[in-house]
């Protein structure tokens, strides 16, 4: 990832502009956004084209123990843009789907296995700590299923949201991610996807609905 995603079409925020969100920022609460709870960085695919490929940088509520929703960035960056949204659901909300709603929603063993979800660790946290924390995480997240739509085409070098809303897949299999946005990425992390890997190995796959990911 480089500084386009900083490029974003209009004038630097004016001095009256930044007084008056200072201001709005002080004195107003967002319960929403402040049940982020989790950061989870992955690669998604386009369903109607599977060559393409960008980053996400998920921001997540768990919102109950079957439901979560997540924010994507297409960094972490404070000036990232907003690209699309990602909800996850437990297998017993994913029965009650209907049978033609189901390919549109994609599992996460693949992502979770081969070590390309990760939860970028902060600095000041101990490397053994994070580690259990993340793992723990990935145990609940390899059973879910998420559909996720993108509604800004970043990969095109769109400056605005163009266009139909996209809706998005994982990776299901070596070689759907490009090996050098996967060492991109952890270089930038300061990452492993083979400790990751060897990490998760006791992970257990659950057997999934094969009306997912596309059907």
């Amino acid at each position: 990832m480089n500084s386009e995603h900083c490029k974003i079409p209009g004038e630097a925020l004016s001095w009256k502009s930044t007084i008056l969100d200072t201001a709005a920022e002080s004195t107003q609460v967002f319960p929403p956004v402040n049940q982020i709870c989790a950061f989870l960085h992955a690669f998604h695919v386009y369903a109607s084209d599977r060559s393409r490929v960008v980053e996400a940088c998920h921001y997540c509520s768990h919102i109950t123990e079957d439901f979560r929703q997540c924010l994507i960035y297409d960094s972490p960056e404070p000036k990232a843009r907003l690209i699309g949204v990602e909800y996850m659901i437990t297998e017993k909300l994913f029965k009650t789907l209907p049978e033609d709603e189901k390919k549109y929603w994609h599992t996460h063993e693949h992502e979770v296995k081969s070590g390309e979800v990760i939860m970028p660790k902060p600095a000041l946290i101990p490397g053994i700590v994070w580690t259990a924390a993340e793992v723990a995480e990935m145990e609940q997240v390899i059973g879910l299923y998420g559909k996720t739509i993108h509604f800004w085409q970043i990969d095109r070098g769109d400056q605005l949201p163009i266009g139909l809303p996209q809706i998005m897949m994982s990776a299901l299999q070596k070689g759907d991610i490009p090996q050098k946005m996967i060492d991109d990425r952890d270089k930038r992390f300061n990452n492993s996807t083979e400790q990751k890997i060897k990490e998760r190995e006791h992970i257990v796959v659950p057997t999934t609905d094969p009306a997912a990911n596309g059907g």
